[in-house]
């Protein structure tokens, strides 16, 4: 399957020679979620191709894909999202367009200087998540408590297809569970504003109005993701196996590799290698086409 909000003919002419075939199927962008068109459709309106059966390597297609900046897939056949029982995500940079932790610290004037140690965490240049999450709070202490409310209010905006997978995923009976290395004051609105079963992060601790620059309780990093994953799914009587997970740093590849299928969405270059399916052009609605 080779995807992209406006899928060039060209792109589908080359997997087409590639492949020794034409597509299958044409249809529309991503947020059709499985719309495919009849074969024969017009490619200059389509955003999702699909053959039905082919004979190539992961690698070539992720090869292919880069290098005509599509998404593209080796998708089993009859792999449906109904077979999975619980849709993982994480927060910032998944779920949400932004890194919270970032914008914040734009208001104590750091943003450049925290930007630089949470794109590191997340490429993996960073091993220690913890301790850079404090590294990166400690910077924000004495900012008034407003400011949280401010960030979430004028700065946070949803991932393009985002409500569009939690309507498919919540169609096909699946559990929600939101998992972020960020903070509880925006995953906890988030569940209540999506609807979302569960959802695990950090508590920042706040005095007299103003953040400390201190984390209360355990860090939600790697492991702890891996555990939320894990104990989302005992509460529902599945494996996590039976989990789909979606990420874009290295602190959710554990969290990811637990899963049945793990999507990577934007992420990392060390994200993208370990992962089922990559998205890096399309919404997160992409991933109804590849679980329809």
């Amino acid at each position: 399957m080779v995807q992209h909000p406006a899928l060039r003919p060209e792109a589908i002419a080359a997997f087409a020679t590639r492949l020794g075939a034409a597509p299958t199927s044409i249809g529309t962008a991503a947020g059709g979620a499985g719309q495919l068109g009849a074969p024969g459709g017009d490619p200059s309106a389509a955003g999702v191709a699909e053959w039905a059966s082919v004979d190539i390597a992961a690698t070539e297609v992720a090869a292919l894909a880069n290098a005509l900046a599509v998404d593209a897939a080796l998708v089993p056949a009859g792999c449906r999202l109904a077979d999975y029982r619980l849709l993982a995500f994480d927060m910032d940079s998944t779920l949400i367009t932004i890194e919270c932790i970032d914008e914040i610290a734009d208001y104590a004037g750091r943003k450049a200087e925290v930007a630089a140690i949470t794109e590191a965490a997340m490429r993996g240049e960073i091993t220690n998540f913890a301790d850079s999450l404090r590294r990166r709070v400690a910077l924000l202490a004495g900012l008034d408590e407003s400011v949280l409310s401010r960030v979430f209010e004028e700065r946070l905006r949803l991932s393009p297809g985002a409500p569009e997978l939690l309507a498919g995923a919540r169609q096909a009976g699946l559990t929600t569970l939101l998992v972020s290395g960020g903070f509880t004051y925006f995953t906890g609105r988030l569940q209540a504003q999506l609807g979302l079963d569960h959802a695990r992060a950090n508590t920042l601790e706040i005095a007299d109005g103003r953040l400390t620059g201190r984390v209360l309780g355990p860090i939600v990093d790697a492991d702890g993701k891996a555990r939320a994953l894990q104990e989302a799914c005992s509460a529902i009587g599945c494996r996590p196996a039976d989990a789909v997970a979606l990420g874009d740093g290295a602190n959710d590849l554990k969290m990811m590799a637990l899963a049945g299928v793990s999507v990577a969405y934007h992420a990392k270059p060390i994200v993208r290698a370990q992962t089922t399916f990559a998205i890096t052009w399309c919404g997160l609605d992409a991933v109804l086409n590849l679980l329809p």
